[in-house]
Formats: C-alpha cells, sequence, structure tokens
C-alpha cells in the first residue's frame, strides 16, 4: 500500500516536468521545483540503499581484510626480526669462541716455539761455551809458550845490548845464568 502511494506521488510530482517547459532551461523552472527535489530524493535514497547494502559491506571487508594482512605481515615481520637477532647473536658467540679457540692455538704455538728457541739456544750456548773452553785453553797454552819464549828473547838481548855497552861477547847460557839470579827466567 505504502507502494501505490509513492507511485501515485511521484506521478503527481513528475507531471509538471512533462508538461511542455516554458521557455529557458528546465533547472530553473521555478514550477519544476518539486518534482526535480523529489527524484533527487528518490535517486538519493536508491544510491544510498545500494551502497549501504553492497558496497560499504564489501569496502569494509576489503578495510578489514587489509587490517589483518597488515597485522599478520607485521607479526611475521617482527618474527624474522627476531629470528634475525638470534641468528646475529649465534654469530657472534660463535665468532668470538673462534677467536678465543685461535688465541689458544697461536698462544700454544707460540710457546711451542719458543721452548724450540731456548732449547736450541741451550744447545748452542754449551756448544759456544765448549769453543770458549776450548779457545782459551789454546790461548793459555799460547801465552806460557809465549811467555817460555820471552826468556830466550830477553837473554838475546840482553847479550846484545851487552856485547855492544860493554864490548865483551857473552853467551847465552851466561845470560840466562845471569837473569836467574837476578830474578827473571
Amino acid at each position: 500500500m505504502l507502494r501505490l502511494r509513492l507511485l501515485a506521488l511521484s506521478f503527481f510530482l513528475a507531471t509538471p516536468c512533462l508538461a511542455q517547459p516554458k521557455e529557458g532551461m528546465p533547472q530553473l523552472n521555478f514550477h519544476s521545483y518539486p518534482s526535480q527535489l523529489f527524484w533527487l530524493l528518490i535517486v538519493f535514497v536508491i544510491l544510498y540503499q545500494i551502497m549501504l547494502r553492497m558496497a560499504l559491506p564489501r569496502i569494509g571487508g576489503m578495510i578489514e581484510e587489509r587490517r589483518g594482512r597488515i597485522a599478520s605481515d607485521l607479526d611475521r615481520a617482527q618474527e624474522l626480526k627476531d629470528d634475525t637477532d638470534r641468528a646475529i647473536a649465534t654469530y657472534e658467540s660463535e665468532l668470538a669462541e673462534a677467536r678465543a679457540k685461535a688465541h689458544g692455538i697461536v698462544q700454544e704455538r707460540r710457546n711451542a716455539l719458543t721452548a724450540e728457541i731456548d732449547a736450541e739456544r741451550a744447545g748452542l750456548d754449551k756448544e759456544i761455551a765448549a769453543k770458549v773452553a776450548k779457545a782459551e785453553k789454546a790461548i793459555q797454552a799460547a801465552r806460557e809458550k809465549a811467555l817460555g819464549q820471552v826468556g830466550d828473547v830477553a837473554a838475546g838481548v840482553a847479550g846484545d845490548i851487552v856485547a855492544q855497552l860493554a864490548g865483551l861477547k857473552v853467551s847465552k847460557a851466561e845470560v840466562q845464568k845471569a837473569l836467574a839470579r837476578s830474578g827473571g827466567k
């Protein structure tokens, strides 16, 4: 019944539009304003109902879906960030462990090389000490031989000095006896 009344009212309001317009634009004709407002209201209500029942639920669904997707993407991004942070922490701890292990290996090798060098140095020190002792014995022997010959040389020189100063010829044996009495060799 309501529909029938609305249809009659719409026909009544629409009839001035069907009449022959006077001069000028129909939008500016004051006699057709009520029918234009009526049809504007009808079209607005129909479009509003279409938007309310069809478009807005779809748009709302898309917005909710997008919100959910964004939230899940943010959750996934947070999970990936946490995984990355854990991986970085693991990497750093393994790197520190590897550095400590490498430092231990280097220190161990350094200690082994130091021990080898000390052993070689000790062997060389013994060898050098033996050579020095041998050289000192040779020097001592040379010194004793030289000191033994100094007496002969001194006797020869003393004999030559006496011969030149006194004009006497003295034998080597006599010069050595005189040196022995005076405390020389």
